[in-house]
């Protein structure tokens, strides 16, 4: 066993080799027990299918795509259905419940490589354990409580006291990356995920596809992500665009998605979709409050140099009126009747694929 070394202080990482030897007291049945209480995180229902015998068995070495329970060291692992190369996880030893990714060995330090140059956020998971195997390697997170993006689903949409109050912890996320050399590209609400029952506080779920920068330059070249969240420079078949300024207009479509129940740009067909987009125009109902257009307007213009910076966000005046703009306009909690006016229902690797 041998500690991880980073550039900023962080809580102690143990990385650890499969197959290194430790005492397992525990018996059948105890095992069980502890699957089960993982089992009881949300999203994670029905997983349990296996005999008590396979707990002991770890992932195989063909690849961590096992549906039942697994073993890996001291952690207990069951795959997350919704969640590529993901697991739900459980700490024999402290019984802390965790989240678990998997990666290729040959790439998990660049996957992990953010972490060590970020200083510890409130609102970004910090890795909590590293587990090391042939051919993956396993790094356990802070476990979480579901994502925004089904929590907006859920609600429709969200009055803007409750959107401000966690649109300021993403945007703080975000400038907390920008400042030390961070582009997150691939941003959207799923990104985030909620670190309590209540759904109060949220955090950004990983930083494994983001970009480290090279010095104070954040032109970026690459062109992937998911469609509704794309900027319109990057659709424009720019030579390089700047990163930061790609991720303000994402917060945009974030911000607007929470308040509205939709995205701003939508359609089924991604070359209808894009032509959207490219033209940049949206409609900002009439029921937002006068401020919270004007951070959305500020958020989604069409030329990156236009927009605020991530750290301009947080000063918004938005955020501090919120709570008497809800009473003056009457927002409604009623669901709204158009298919089209709903979050849409995504597969990751479908939007992704649409733009890769």
């Amino acid at each position: 066993m041998k500690n991880v070394k980073w550039s900023h202080p962080v809580p102690c990482i143990r990385t650890t080799r499969v197959g290194q030897k430790r005492e397992d007291s525990e018996t059948g049945e105890e095992l069980v027990s502890k699957c089960a209480r993982l089992s009881e995180s949300p999203g994670d229902s029905g997983l349990l299918g296996s005999s008590p015998g396979s707990l002991l068995s770890p992932v195989p070495s063909s690849g961590p795509t096992r549906q039942g329970p697994s073993r890996i060291g001291q952690f207990l692992l069951l795959h997350m259905a919704d969640r590529d190369r993901m697991h739900s996880a459980l700490n024999i030893d402290t019984g802390d419940a965790l989240v678990c990714k998997v990666f290729d060995m040959g790439l998990y330090q660049e996957k992990i490589r953010a972490y060590r140059i970020l200083p510890v956020h409130r609102n970004i998971s910090r890795i909590r354990d590293i587990v090391l195997g042939e051919r993956w390697a396993y790094v356990f997170l802070e476990k979480d409580h579901g994502d925004m993006h089904t929590f907006v689903k859920s609600c429709k949409r969200l009055d803007e006291e409750r959107a401000a109050q966690l649109f300021h912890q993403v945007a703080s996320a975000v400038t907390h990356c920008h400042q030390h050399g961070v582009v997150l590209g691939d941003l959207k609400l799923r990104k985030f995920v909620f670190s309590d029952r209540k759904r109060t506080h949220v955090k950004l779920e990983g930083l494994e596809d983001c970009r480290v920068l090279e010095g104070d330059d954040d032109a970026m070249s690459y062109t992937y992500g998911c469609p509704a969240y794309i900027s319109p420079e990057i659709l424009n078949g720019s030579s390089s665009y700047s990163g930061k300024q790609a991720d303000v207009w994402s917060l945009g479509v974030m911000l607007y998605t929470m308040l509205v129940g939709r995205y701003p740009f939508h359609d089924p067909d991604p070359a209808t979709l894009f032509s959207k987009i490219r033209r940049g125009h949206c409609c900002l109902p009439e029921s937002l409050s006068p401020r919270a257009k004007c951070l959305l307007r500020s958020l989604l213009r069409k030329e990156p140099w236009d927009r605020l910076t991530a750290a301009e966000v947080l000063i918004h005046p938005w955020f501090h009126t919120t709570a008497a703009n809800a009473q003056e306009t009457g927002v409604s909690e009623q669901e709204v009747g158009s298919v089209e006016q709903t979050v849409p229902s995504c597969d990751v690797e479908e939007e992704n694929d649409l733009f890769c």
